[in-house]
């Protein structure tokens, strides 16, 4: 049984750092610079109320949302998934591109997922966040309304195989992938230790489809729907339903235990950096037993100083060997987990 574990997951026991003086000044800059482009946004669109003033976001009607995706065209489909499908949409006047998620009315992510999503992202801001513009419930509709992310997810960009003449998919090279695993461990520390002294958020569905990209390549978190905020003096929550998360990420603690805490969400970056470094995975199915779990594969090669056979093709000889180093360091303290101590 234990084997089986151990194959899932990895070995894990995770370490998780204390904020430092600059990383509080630079979310303080952050909120700073978000409250000029917010009220940047509401001067071009009028009737769009301020965020700061409402609480809560923009409510729009299913009219508005139909006209901006023309009635849901299938050609502006940019994403699509268990939850439904996101449509690239355009407010006028502006134009103000934006993308559109409409979520299936018997879709796993529920309204309890929707409402949490749309209070989550009304209350936290932040620079390596996807920022939220509104929603629309209008009858059964569960609709929200996000900033657009043009170059897609991180996942896009380590996976989809890449057409000809498509210079928009082109592979990432070791520089851009460290500075998309810095900024969204921004974001993840901002949720964790930004958001009061009273709070934290715990993401609990970190991976490289939630993690997107702007035209900089700069990393934005997205899909709060499962997300949870305890108070900062406890430890854990202690989750009573069905663990929720995505499988290949999860924390074998958590998963054992039903504890949620916020080294669940590290253990996932723990993938995600596994995944930067491979440009395979998180779960593949095709390949040999031993390897399908990317977790577990990538300790051992790590461990064994196997790196050539789980190293990117695409960056291989490219990766400066001190960062490599301290890369590999991050994600076996991200790996580390309690339960399996070797």
């Amino acid at each position: 049984m234990t084997e089986d574990w151990r194959f899932l997951f990895g070995y894990t026991n995770i370490t998780v750092n204390g904020v430092i003086l600059l990383m509080i000044l630079f979310n303080l800059l952050v909120h700073k610079l978000q409250q000029l482009q917010e009220a940047e946004f509401v001067k071009k669109n009028k009737r769009f109320k301020s965020l700061s003033t409402r609480k809560l976001c923009y409510r729009f009607s299913i009219q508005e949302i139909q006209r901006a995706t023309s009635n849901f065209d299938e050609d502006l489909v940019i994403g699509e998934g268990g939850f439904g499908k996101v449509y690239k949409g355009i407010f006028n006047p502006g134009p103000t591109v934006v993308a559109i998620k409409r979520l299936q009315s018997m879709s796993k992510q529920g309204s309890v997922e929707f409402r949490t999503e749309i209070e989550m992202l009304s209350k936290f801001r932040h620079s390596h966040l996807v920022s939220l513009i509104g929603y629309c419930d209008d009858g059964y509709e569960m609709i929200l309304v996000y900033e657009f992310m043009p170059v897609g997810t991180l996942a896009d960009h380590l996976h989809k195989r890449v057409r000809q003449g498509d210079t928009s998919m082109l592979p990432l090279s070791w520089i851009q992938r460290l500075k998309i695993c810095i900024g969204a461990a921004r974001g993840l520390d901002y949720l964790h230790t930004g958001t009061s002294t009273q709070h934290r958020v715990i993401h609990r569905d970190v991976k490289t489809t939630n993690i997107l990209l702007d035209e900089n390549l700069a990393a934005k978190i997205g899909d709060f729907g499962l997300s949870k905020i305890t108070p900062s003096n406890q430890a854990s929550i202690f989750v009573s339903s069905h663990v929720k998360g995505t499988f290949g990420y999860l924390d074998p603690y958590y998963f054992l235990t039903h504890r949620l805490t916020m080294k669940s969400d590290v253990y996932a970056f723990g993938v995600v950096l596994c995944e930067v470094l491979s440009g395979r995975p998180a779960i593949d199915l095709s390949l040999d037993e031993e390897q399908r779990g990317l977790a577990g594969w990538a300790k051992r090669c790590f461990r064994d100083g196997l790196l050539d056979l789980i190293i990117d093709p695409r960056i291989k000889g490219l990766a400066f060997h001190g960062s490599l180093d301290e890369f590999v360091k991050i994600a076996l303290q991200c790996l580390k987990n309690e339960i399996f101590r070797c």
